[in-house]
């Protein structure tokens, strides 16, 4: 039997970050005063910005990017794998793709944030579908999501 441990590994923190165990964190970046709970996983290369809160059992798989003053509430799920090819990339990276949330942001518990970029200043519900970038800002729910109200 192969077993691991949960592990905190090359990561560039910024200053006054809370950690609550376990998690795992590798070859990432989190910003200064940033909050990040249990039961995280924040996988190589991911950036997350300044006075951000990632709350516990969130996954944040590579490619992915965080903007500054956002929120990504429990249960958060982001995908960098869009199975365009009818089924999982199977370690071939150079299928994967960008995800990027720009400041501001709430994400409401148990979202599932597709390859896609979100505009400053938006929400997104809890158990929200984000299947396509989101350009205008204001609040989205539903699978998939979509514009409920202005902001």
């Amino acid at each position: 039997m192969n077993t691991k441990t949960c592990e905190i590994r090359d990561v560039s923190f910024g200053e006054n970050i809370t950690v609550i165990q376990p998690c795992n964190l590798y070859e990432c970046s989190i910003g200064d005063n940033c909050f990040v709970g249990p039961f995280v996983e924040i996988q190589k290369g991911v950036e997350i910005g300044i006075n951000c809160k990632i709350q516990s059992h969130s996954f944040l798989c590579e490619l992915v990017k965080i903007g500054d003053n956002c929120t990504i509430a429990h249960g958060v799920m982001f995908i960098n794998d869009d199975f365009k090819q009818g089924g999982p990339a199977k370690g071939n990276k150079n299928l994967w793709k960008h995800t990027i949330i720009e400041n501001n942001v709430s994400i409401g518990s148990n979202a599932t944030i597709l390859p896609v970029k979100i505009c400053a200043g938006s929400v997104i519900g809890a158990g929200a579908v984000v299947t396509k970038n989101i350009s205008e800002k204001g609040v989205y729910a539903g699978n998939p999501a979509y514009k409920i109200r202005d902001l």
